[in-house]
């Protein structure tokens, strides 16, 4: 059997700023409380860029990060893809302010919009780069600075999101062509734009000339996460060859422990491998996976050899998994 080239994940890093804003801090501003957050969230905090932070100053804190990691310098890096619903500018995009900033050469540099997606979106197209040898070292960055959308009169949306971000360092690792393999071996990608009024943001440049808020019908959003995670999820694995229950650790999106509760019941998933961040965390969106991931290596429970299932949903709607062995 010939060799088969896989994209690899060979470092990690993540990034929360420094300002954390907790549900006290909150019920000063809006009609909450610590105790209807966490019954319907399960969130206890959340960080906040400073005035100053740029979401490229935070992708590129986790980006350094994950390249120490990996043994890499900034000179290595040939493909950057950032996935991101709050770019520092209309254009250029972050990614290519990400490649200035950390001082790389020439290269591929570009955003992917997928929302709380756009981790496993972003995954999945720089695989199409790594795998196919047309990069040699790509940094796969989800960052967010999900504060400057909200409207902090409405409760509903408010309390849910932080900002953050997490990168992985991708490089091509040659394998059998089994699931036993390094590196990302299945995944499944999901839109549906006719969901676009559960969850979307009220402004645009073509629009309304305006940055806007975030808007969102969190029942319904609730309801189709459970449903079409799971259909993902499955159809992931599939891909992989993998059983849902030969995955050693679920990585999910973090958006409300509610949601990562019912999928993983819906799925059989013991809760016990679910790595959930948002209590701390709260919802960063593209960032969310990432920094989950790092906290898992962290802390000793993810490690290399490892087979992950990583998950998210997002307003478009966007949805999709994919599974790595670390």
């Amino acid at each position: 059997m010939s060799a088969v080239v896989r994209s690899v994940v060979t470092g990690v890093g993540a990034y929360l700023p420094e300002n954390v804003v907790t549900n006290h801090d909150l019920s000063k501003i809006v009609d909450t409380n610590d105790e209807w957050i966490m019954a319907r969230t399960g969130i206890h905090k959340r960080h906040k860029a400073a005035d100053d932070q740029a979401v490229s100053d935070l992708a590129v804190e986790a980006a350094r990060n994950a390249l120490a990691d990996a043994g890499k310098t900034p000179h290595d890096v040939d493909l950057i893809v950032v996935a991101t619903t709050t770019p520092d500018l209309t254009f250029p995009a972050t990614a290519a302010i990400v490649q200035r900033k950390l001082g790389c050469n020439v290269g591929i540099a570009f955003d992917v919009q997928a929302v709380c997606s756009g981790f496993v979106f972003a995954m999945t197209v720089a695989d199409g780069f790594v795998a196919r040898g047309h990069a040699k070292c790509a940094l796969v960055i989800g960052a967010e600075t999900m504060t400057r959308l909200m409207d902090w009169t409405d409760r509903g949306t408010c309390v849910l999101f932080g900002d953050g971000a997490g990168a992985v360092v991708l490089e091509p690792g040659e394998g059998q062509g089994t699931n036993a393999d390094r590196g990302l071996i299945g995944f499944a990608l999901r839109t549906d734009g006719t969901k676009q009024d559960l969850l979307y943001v009220d402004g645009g440049p073509s629009t309304t000339g305006t940055v806007g808020k975030l808007r969102m019908q969190g029942n319904q959003v609730f309801r189709h996460a459970v449903i079409n995670i799971s259909e993902a999820v499955v159809a992931a694995a599939a891909h992989a060859g993998v059983d849902v229950a030969d995955v050693d650790w679920f990585i999910p999106h973090q958006a409300n422990q509610r949601i990562l509760a019912g999928v993983a019941h819906r799925l059989g998933i013991d809760e016990k491998k679910v790595i959930s961040t948002v209590a701390e965390h709260a919802n960063t969106s593209a960032a969310s996976i990432p920094l989950a991931l790092a906290e898992g290596i962290a802390d000793g429970r993810v490690k290399r050899g490892d087979l992950l299932l990583m998950e998210a949903m997002g307003g478009g709607l966007t949805w999709g998994a994919c599974v790595v062995r670390l």
